[in-house]
């Protein structure tokens, strides 16, 4: 069977990493829809996939909604891994694990990157802080603008027009932070010039938890297990946006390892196929 796997992974997979995680984020719940939501929406602001959400509530992609219909969300996330103080960004998954006192605080979905302006990996700490920062438009984004036929700003002020949204928390790189948004909807997404956009209200909740020196620690695994205290075995699988590159035999065989015989391998391939990047019960014989 873990021949099988392997194979598996090899077909349907190109470039990804494999971690064994932590625990959970998220849950399964049921939202009710207000005026001017649409599956997009939503999805970015619960961290799941508008396809994901139109599949399993048996709607039509494009459908419109009406407030007061219900929908049923699973928000599930597989945290990649612990650590003792700061913020852990994990890519491919979207999402953002903020930890105190070795403990899961808050886990947000985040916008990143588009796959040509890729979000950098690495450790980093938070060097600066600001509430209402203007945007200063570095050349490179000045240069897009030029050869796409936009008109080419330098300086966007705080303010209903600024990208930086109301918080602003600089990293140690060069020209990259965690800040707001003024296009929600833009969150869970890959869209950025690779800072890492949070939802207005997160980044307002989440902003007076984190001071200079805040470590920020961002990585890369598009596949992920977690084995629960329980017992129970989840999987989660993401595409591979940034086309990483690693090695798939070795991940079958850690996931095979950190498992054995209680993983439902069947319903584990499906997962892995599906890349929908919600954490899913693969324990076999499950009930």
């Amino acid at each position: 069977m873990r021949t099988c796997l392997s194979l598996f992974l090899g077909f349907f997979l190109c470039s990804v990493a494999f971690a064994q995680s932590v625990g959970l984020s998220g849950n399964q719940f049921d939202y009710v829809v207000v005026s001017g939501d649409y599956l997009i929406r939503i999805g970015a602001r619960f961290g799941v996939s508008a396809k994901v959400i139109a599949r399993e509530n048996h709607l039509d992609y494009g459908a419109l909604l009406f407030p007061g219909k219900r929908l049923h969300l699973d928000n599930r996330h597989i945290v990649p891994e612990g650590m003792a103080d700061g913020i852990l960004i994990n890519l491919p998954q979207r999402m953002l694990f903020f930890f105190r006192g070795g403990k899961l605080q808050n886990a947000y979905p985040v916008g990143l990157g588009k796959p040509s302006w890729p979000t950098p990996e690495g450790a980093f700490s938070v060097v600066d802080r600001e509430e209402n920062k203007a945007w200063i438009v570095p050349k490179s984004i000045q240069e897009e603008m030029l050869r796409e036929g936009k008109a080419v700003l330098t300086k966007v002020p705080p303010g209903p027009d600024d990208p930086l949204g109301k918080y602003w928390m600089g990293i140690s790189i060069s020209g990259y932070g965690i800040h707001g948004t003024i296009a929600p909807a833009s969150i869970y997404h890959f869209q950025s010039h690779g800072c890492i956009r949070m939802h207005p209200d997160d980044i307002a909740a989440f902003y007076g938890k984190v001071s200079i020196g805040t470590r920020v620690d961002i990585i890369y695994r598009p596949l992920l297990i977690a084995v629960e205290g329980n017992g129970r075995i989840f999987l989660e699988s993401h595409p591979d946006i940034y086309r990483k590159g690693s090695d798939y035999q070795k991940a079958a065989h850690e996931l095979a390892g950190a498992a054995g015989s209680r993983v439902d391998w069947r319903l584990a391939e499906k997962v892995i196929e599906m890349q929908d990047g919600v954490a899913r019960d693969v324990t076999l014989g499950k009930k």
